[in-house]
């Protein structure tokens, strides 16, 4: 009777620990080669630790919400007495975790549902095949199945190797809809509970303490008339040509933001509070705040600067994309010099959004509303939208962030400047 110790891998360049964020076993459960056993979360990614022998647990390492070191005793597994027949292994793959409601980038695909949709109880007639054995699931499902309350083993997974997709869990939530036969009655609810943050809402939390305790920031609300650009849109996504994506408000922002930048530089920035440092860039790495299943990330759209309409709106796709399907990568999810925060059609009228450490300033895009604006001579229905812009004041001061932001207004409002050379 032999025992393998797993420990825990380096997960990445430079990272000593990783938080454990979910056991995919139990004690005394069987796995097999190459069969994932954990999910580790370092900086903004999750990454499954496969197995690299067959056998039966016999010790896991602590809790999930637990920091262990790289090559730290992950698990035991009891290598006698288990079929080692080989299964299709499960690749481990970094997964995008990814800041708060103050996000979503709207893109031409809408965003997938993180809330939970709190599914009724499935009568025994209606529930699907429950998969056997140890259900096979990526962490971003895991996680989507916890949160509407639906006990994996109760599903019919779909995926290679037995494995659960996310497209399962709904379609088992579908079932549960239909199984319903009436509404509950009124009753007096008193159950709770307690969840411990972990993962990714645990970094969110400790990110957002850092950041409102330590930069003192100000909000500065302008309103703007976006009826030239949002008419130019229009029109621009009339006449594009077929390989060339749908053009939203954002790239317009986008290439607004990289002239008002370059007027001042001082925004464009990041500050080293420890070192007192404050690092300009000529290059525009834009963040976009963008809502996942797991939580808020900020995927980066580099070199914006260089970047045209078009390509800026391709690339938010393809990182908003990948950051909720959680295949974004760590380099696709750091590095920004300036942020965008936009909730599209919930963005409400005024927000104050916090800074994206260590940056010093960020955009956040309200709602459009066609309002009555007078002209001087009437009143004249107009597409008008508030900017709420948080700068950290030991930098900026008010009238800098001021002149910033009315630069970007003249230009949303004369959108034949984005396009100028100069």
């Amino acid at each position: 009777m032999g025992e393998f110790t797993i420990k825990m891998p380096d997960v990445g360049e430079g990272v000593a620990e990783a938080e454990l964020v979910e056991w995919l076993v139990a004690v005394g459960d069987p796995v097999r080669e190459d069969m994932a056993v954990a999910a580790v979360m370092t900086d903004k990614a999750t990454v499954e630790i496969p197995s690299p022998v067959s056998g039966t647990v016999v010790w896991l390492a602590g809790e999930v919400g637990d920091t262990l070191s790289v090559k730290a005793p992950l698990m035991r597994i009891e290598t006698s007495g288990i079929d080692d027949t080989p299964v299709p292994p499960d690749t481990p793959q970094e997964k995008g975790a990814p800041v708060d409601s103050m996000t979503a980038a709207e893109t031409p695909k809408e965003p997938a549902a993180c809330a939970p949709l709190s599914p009724p109880a499935l009568s025994p007639a209606r529930l699907p095949p429950a998969a056997p054995g140890k259900p096979l699931a990526a962490p971003s499902v895991r996680l989507f199945a916890r949160n509407n309350g639906v006990d994996l083993r109760q599903v019919r997974a779909s995926g290679p190797a037995g494995r659960i997709l996310r497209e399962d869990v709904e379609h088992y939530l579908a079932a549960a809809t239909d199984a319903t036969s009436a509404r509950q009655p009124l009753a007096i609810k008193t159950a709770q509970e307690a969840v411990k943050l972990t993962g990714l809402r645990r970094r969110i939390a400790e990110k957002m303490v850092l950041a409102t305790t330590r930069i003192p920031h100000i909000t500065y609300v302008e309103e703007v008339d976006v009826t030239a650009v949002e008419d130019l849109r229009a029109t621009m996504n009339r006449d594009r040509k077929p390989d060339h994506p749908k053009l939203t408000l954002l790239p317009f922002l986008m290439r607004a933001l990289v002239k008002a930048v370059a007027e001042h530089p001082q925004i464009n920035a990041t500050f080293d509070t420890e070192a007192g440092l404050l690092t300009r860039f000529s290059a525009v790495h834009i963040g976009i705040a963008t809502q996942t299943p797991a939580g808020l990330t900020v995927p980066v759209v580099r070199h914006a600067e260089a970047r045209s309409i078009f390509d800026c709106a391709a690339e938010i796709g393809r990182l908003a994309e990948a950051a909720r399907s959680g295949t974004a990568t760590r380099d696709e999810l750091g590095g920004s010099t300036i942020t965008i925060s936009s909730l599209g059609r919930l963005g409400g009228i005024v927000s104050t959004p916090v800074i994206n450490l260590p940056e010093v300033a960020v955009v956040a895009v309200n709602k459009i509303a066609i309002r009555p604006i007078w002209d001087g001579t009437q009143f004249v229905p107009r597409k008008m939208m508030n900017l709420s812009s948080s700068f950290d004041h030991r930098i900026i001061d008010g009238w800098d962030a001021a002149t910033f932001v009315q630069r970007l207004r003249t230009l949303l409002e004369t959108p034949a400047l984005i396009f100028m050379e100069g």
